[in-house]
């Protein structure tokens, strides 16, 4: 029993160690996909428009700018916030769920492999304070109180309405 014991403890402290030594490449890991995967397109605030000009510190805590559409109005989420509250598993469970809104891309998650996954949540784990809550979903048939995007396709206009 005495054996069984020190045993486990060993492979505990093993395990922990091989943990501990891995961290920093899965958050190399994680900060290179979430810069080429675009997620700080839209959850990190004024990326896009300031050319990536932001500060790594405040990456990922989502954006107030809302993108509606036939779904009704989504916001990009406070990623570090979403990360706290969910465990390894339960995120990557979500992501091969495919149960988020558009405009997400969540095809693009799910082609990624578990260990890309778990470097992207480590990596947001690692950025520090988590930031405050992005507003919450807002259904189709309500106007939004924030600013958002549409995202509704334009029929073309016709040579005839354009020569008026």
């Amino acid at each position: 029993m005495k054996l069984a014991k020190t045993l486990a403890l060993g492979i505990g402290l093993l395990l922990a160690t091989l943990s501990s030594a891995d961290e920093p490449r899965a958050i190399e890991r994680g900060r290179y996909l979430v810069h080429i995967a675009g997620c700080n397109d839209c959850h990190t605030a004024g990326y896009a428009p300031s050319g990536g000009k932001i500060p790594e510190r405040e990456w990922l805590k989502g954006d107030a700018v809302g993108f509606r559409g036939p779904w009704g109005t989504t916001y990009p989420s406070n990623l570090r916030l979403y990360f706290a509250a969910f465990s390894e598993a339960a995120f990557i469970a979500d992501v091969r769920s495919g149960r988020m809104r558009p405009p997400m891309p969540w095809f693009n998650l799910t082609a990624m492999t578990d260990d890309d996954l778990r470097a992207i949540r480590i990596y947001a784990r690692s950025l520090g304070e988590p930031g405050a809550p992005t507003p919450a979903y807002v259904t189709p048939d309500t106007e939004p109180n924030t600013p958002y995007i549409v995202f509704v396709p334009q029929p073309p206009k016709t040579k005839a309405a354009s020569n008026k």
